[in-house]
């Protein structure tokens, strides 16, 4: 008997799941983040980044808006780059600044420009030699993300930035150099891919590698 009502339970508890999912209550709650994570942001980050985020704004600001970065971060590294900013640039922290559901919000926002799905080939291991990356960063990266990458205005993300690497991952690294950001100055350099740069997969790494070397420097 009791195996009986166990199992009704279960089912009840199932019926109720299925019931709000089909409800479109989710769906309904994230439309009105979308609305309110718009209004956030055009007040706080389109002078920078620009009315459609594509980094079109009247101060200096990176693309947000492009199917690249949007596959490689997830909610809560967006939520860590509006929340905590970028030190010694125009990003300034926003934590102080916001709530936490605004924060959320604007999150929400940014999430709803993905209009597709892109499965990105990396390496499994991510490590190459850092005195060789140097030599191709200079070659290839120093024009737009600057000397021992310090960054340029409206040219390139400052790479050594404490809180860049802190909150970016090397995997989120290696995509960005390799396959770049459609409609920006940073374009594919993976060998195989449309860019001018047919960088080899190991290359990428070292170039990584050099990277994660300016932490703390």
């Amino acid at each position: 008997m009791k195996k009986i009502l166990y199992g009704l339970y279960i089912i009840i508890i199932i019926g109720i799941i299925i019931c709000i999912f089909n409800s479109g209550i989710f769906s309904s709650e994230n439309a009105k983040a979308v609305a309110a994570g718009e209004k956030v942001y055009q007040k706080q980050c389109l002078i920078c980044h620009g009315d459609n985020g594509k980094g079109e704004g009247k101060n200096a600001g990176v693309a947000i808006n492009n199917q690249q970065y949007l596959n490689s971060v997830s909610d809560k590294d967006i939520y860590n780059s509006v929340k905590f900013g970028r030190e010694g640039t125009g990003m300034p922290s926003y934590g102080p600044r916001l709530t936490e559901k605004e924060l959320n919000n604007v999150v929400a926002y940014i999430r709803n420009w993905q209009s597709k799905e892109i499965e990105f080939e990396v390496p499994k291991t991510i490590a190459g030699n850092p005195i060789n990356g140097e030599k191709l960063y200079n070659l290839y990266c120093i024009n737009c993300h600057g000397e021992a990458g310090a960054g340029k205005l409206k040219m390139g993300t400052a790479l050594s930035n404490p809180q860049y690497l802190k909150y970016t991952t090397d995997k989120q690294i290696w995509i960005g150099t390799a396959y770049g950001r459609d409609d920006t100055r940073m374009a594919a350099s993976l060998k195989g891919l449309d860019g001018v740069r047919q960088l080899k997969e190991k290359e990428i790494s070292d170039i990584v590698s050099y990277i994660r070397s300016l932490e703390g420097k």
